[in-house]
């Protein structure tokens, strides 16, 4: 039931009237989905006139608790604000073993204007200003992810599934592999049947670089906005078809220490019109148009690892030979730089942002990818000196990369304040700085084993 109109709500129950409730879903700065769960003969209501969550819902870290320090919660009183549905995004969740369904929200102040702390209106700001130029983004969305068994090791430790086709627990790293395909092929046939249904448009599965990790790659939409709904709904889509099948779906950047991160790409092209106004006939890499886009993301790309790399485990992505930059580095059809621009039809010149994580909000990455692009363009921000060979061997390290670099970055940052607010900026760094202080509290069992008796 894709592309439901505003008014369609009710052709939606009369055609599922066995639904036992429908999800009301917003994301969160952490990319979480929150919300609530009505029954079906309230969907009416909201459609109309909304329902109401409290601003604090971006506010809270990642285990859910309001940070304070944001001034969204008991500052203000833990007011509520009003947040209306997608029409579009009204589906069913068929991985439920009962009648389902979910629909996206996005927040507003009581005057109907955009509620600044929603990460899906920022997203629609910064968008805006392409629409001022006259162009338009053409953006797809990567996500890689691992699949793994509900149960873990003996050292309490994540570990692969077990091969529905081998009955035996994979260990090997088969990249590209159709085995690996045909041995999840109903995992990853559910995935396939189940998001046609909801309208979202995932083009290819494919076998990763570990044990249990799998990529799928959603189609190019002229909709950065909706191109990041579909991310979201697609994330929530592989967790519940492999809670469904008894394993657990992760997008968790680094759940094994010494396999690949997953990670999520972007690529975008630019559109006036019919014409793509990265491309030029005359060079063979790009117009003009596309070296100040790079430029800017380059530029950029230091201040907004905090939203690409939103945690501790973010930066455990960050090792030689596993295809994850750690420079500011762009190159033809080359894997191992930041901004790659990929062999393909002059229609279809685009640039690939390889940076960011899995486990970061889709929505805010989106949006410094976009806010980097037209810096750039706008501002004529000359790229870097073009990477040829392995990227990553032949340049240091120049981003951010633990947490707490990163985090200051983004407080010290001018060009994202500049695109995303001062506001939107505060509440982010004090949520994720709050959750960085708690997390740097705890002591872990590694530093139990190492100096309890040793030192």
């Amino acid at each position: 039931m894709a592309n439901i109109k505003l008014d369609n709500y009710k052709q939606f129950l009369k055609r599922f009237s066995d639904l036992k409730g429908i999800d009301l879903l917003i994301s969160d700065m952490s990319g979480v989905l929150r919300g609530k769960r009505i029954q079906s003969s309230a969907l009416e209501k909201v459609f109309k006139d909304g329902i109401y969550l409290p601003a604090s819902v971006f506010a809270g870290d990642i285990t859910g608790n309001t940070v304070e320090e944001t001034g969204l919660g008991v500052f203000q009183g833990d007011s509520d604000r009003i947040c209306k549905p997608i029409p579009r995004t009204l589906s069913k969740s068929p991985w439920y073993n009962k009648s389902m369904a979910q629909v996206l929200l996005t927040m507003y102040e009581q005057d109907g204007t955009p509620f600044f702390a929603d990460p899906r209106q920022l997203l629609e700001k910064v968008y805006s200003k392409f629409q001022e130029l006259g162009f338009t983004p053409v953006v797809a969305v990567e996500l890689e992810f691992y699949l793994i068994d509900n149960r873990r090791d003996k050292n309490k430790k994540p570990q692969p599934p077990i091969s529905p086709a081998t009955g035996k627990r994979d260990h090997n790293t088969q990249l590209y592999s159709i085995d690996d395909l045909d041995d999840y092929g109903e995992f990853l046939n559910a995935v396939a049947t189940y998001a046609k249904s909801q309208g979202i448009p995932a083009d290819t599965a494919l076998s990763e670089y570990a044990p249990g990790q799998f990529e799928i790659n959603l189609k190019h939409e002229p909709n950065p906005i909706s191109a990041c709904d579909n991310g979201v709904l697609l994330k929530r889509l592989v967790k519940g078809v492999a809670k469904k099948m008894g394993m657990t779906a992760t997008f968790m950047a680094k759940p094994y220490g010494q396999q690949a991160g997953s990670g999520m790409h972007i690529h975008c092209s630019l559109m006036d019109g019919e014409k793509n106004v990265f491309s030029d006939p005359k060079d063979s890499i790009g117009s003009s148009v596309l070296y100040h886009a790079v430029g800017g993301l380059a530029e950029i790309m230091k201040e907004s690892m905090a939203i690409f790399c939103p945690n501790p485990n973010s930066y455990r992505r960050f090792q030689p030979d596993l295809y994850v930059p750690m420079a500011p580095t762009w190159g033809i059809d080359n894997r191992t730089v930041a901004l790659r621009i990929p062999t393909s039809p002059e229609i279809a010149k685009r640039i690939e942002h390889r940076v960011s994580g899995a486990d970061a909000n889709p929505y805010l990455v989106m949006a410094s990818l976009l806010a980097g692009i037209h810096h750039g363009i706008t501002n004529k921000i000359d790229p870097p000196k073009i990477s040829t060979g392995d990227a990553i061997a032949k340049h240091s390290p120049s981003l951010p990369m633990t947490w707490v670099e990163s985090l200051n970055a983004f407080s010290k940052s001018k060009i994202l304040k500049e695109y995303f607010g001062k506001e939107f900026c505060h509440v982010y760094y004090e949520t994720k700085n709050k959750e960085m202080q708690k997390f740097d509290s705890n002591v872990t069992p590694l530093e139990l084993d190492w100096y309890l008796r040793t030192v």
